[in-house]
């Protein structure tokens, strides 16, 4: 059964909405939980109290980057007059919705440029942060904020990249290939024979980086490369994904 569904806001003329208890904050939850493990693991002697204090800002960073990343989406589709048709609160979390994939009003430069502005705002962002992040003291809860903030930065920036349907990278070969003279369709298919060599190269890191002791990396580029394979073998469509979550009551 659809989920009951209610507009919580909007942003610019672009309405906010959850569906059933997707408002609950699970994901900033977790990440917090998850930060303050790490810092256990990191500097198990730091104070009880500059833990919690640092999960909560390394969680709030790391999340706070995600929504700049969706933000810049948002602003760029206002600013060329081709704005999303909802941001979809999802366990905290937006995720950006346009009904019409194909959406024949929408020149494929105006594509690109929509999935473009989350990956280049982080990336403009990248100096700055680094220079904080070389004025910190070494081991000082400075130098882990930034960290985590150049960390998710540049995770946003590069692997969002990656032409996977779903993530910024999918629609910018896709429209790339469409510009070319490409059906859309054709486009689709192209980007879907991407994704097995993609999956592979993507397993094989995976496992380097799971040699390397860096668990955390290996659980994200392993789930990049599941997706990847999901897309090649045609078990995960976007359409199909966008569809279920636009099934809510009305």
């Amino acid at each position: 059964m659809a989920k009951p569904s209610r507009v919580i806001g909007h942003l610019w003329e672009t309405p906010v909405i959850v569906s059933g208890k997707t408002w609950f904050p699970a994901t900033q939850i977790g990440a917090f939980l998850a930060m303050f493990w790490y810092g256990k693991q990191r500097s198990p002697d730091r104070p009880l109290l500059n833990q919690i204090t640092l999960a909560g800002m390394t969680s709030s960073v790391i999340l706070g980057s995600e929504w700049a990343h969706n933000l810049a989406h948002l602003s760029i589709a206002h600013k060329i007059q081709k704005p999303m048709d909802e941001i979809h609160i999802l366990f905290g979390i937006p995720r950006c919705i346009y009904y019409d994939l194909d959406d024949p009003d929408v020149h494929p430069r105006q594509h690109i440029l929509r999935s473009l502005a989350g990956p280049l705002l982080n990336a403009g962002v990248l100096p700055f942060l680094l220079h904080l992040r070389r004025r910190s003291n070494p081991g000082s809860m400075a130098r882990e904020l930034w960290d985590a903030a150049v960390g998710m930065n540049l995770f946003l920036a590069t692997v969002s990249l990656l032409p996977i349907p779903g993530i910024d990278g999918g629609p910018v070969v896709k429209w790339s290939l469409v510009g070319r003279g490409y059906d859309p369709r054709e486009a689709d298919r192209a980007v879907q024979r991407v994704n097995g060599p993609l999956a592979v190269i993507l397993g094989i890191v995976t496992m380097l980086a799971y040699l390397r002791k860096k668990r955390f990396l290996a659980v994200l580029l392993g789930l990049l490369s599941g997706t990847a394979l999901g897309v090649f073998l045609g078990w995960i469509k976007e359409s199909e994904v966008l569809q279920s979550m636009n099934m809510r009551s009305e």
